[in-house]
């Protein structure tokens, strides 16, 4: 059975003042968290940050994750490549809206990330991208940021 996790009051805070000085990848799947991904989910592309096997077990224990719900199923009902379906256009637009936010947040610095984001192949390549994107936008800009960027790239997926 998957879990779905949401961030308590405590890890919002952690987001905004990263009072925790917590690892980096583990800072990354925090900022993964949304209450709609389930546990199996976010395990998956924390191997992808290099965290540990137990990052979820180690932020609930630090009570700035709980737990939510839970299923068998992920909670949205559709994988991102299902919400995107086989439309290019959809998968330009994400692309798109990707690298335009790391080349006007990062400039330079997000040369190499720019490169992987357009070398992506499908959907899936850019979600699993997503981490490393709002990491280096938080350590750029600000946690809050990195949040509002996940949250508006999940809506423009989500979007009809």
């Amino acid at each position: 059975m998957a879990l779905i996790h949401a961030k308590t009051a405590t890890g919002r805070r952690e987001i905004e003042d990263r009072g925790l000085r917590l690892a980096p990848a583990l800072r990354s799947v925090l900022l993964l968290v949304d209450g709609q991904r389930d546990s199996n989910e976010l395990k998956q592309m924390g191997q992808g940050l290099r965290a540990p096997d137990d990052a979820l077990e180690q932020l609930a224990a630090l009570g700035l994750i709980e737990v939510v719900g839970g299923s068998a199923e992920k909670p949205s009902g559709q994988p991102l490549t299902t919400l995107l379906g086989d439309d290019p256009l959809r998968y330009q637009q994400l692309r798109d809206w990707m690298a335009e936010s790391v080349r006007k947040h990062l400039g330079l610095k997000g040369y190499l990330m720019q490169i992987r984001i357009e070398r992506s192949r499908d959907a899936l390549g850019l979600e699993q991208l997503w981490p490393e994107v709002a990491s280096a936008l938080g350590k750029a800009k600000s946690p809050a940021f990195a949040s509002r960027w996940l949250e508006e790239t999940r809506a423009l997926v989500s979007a009809n």
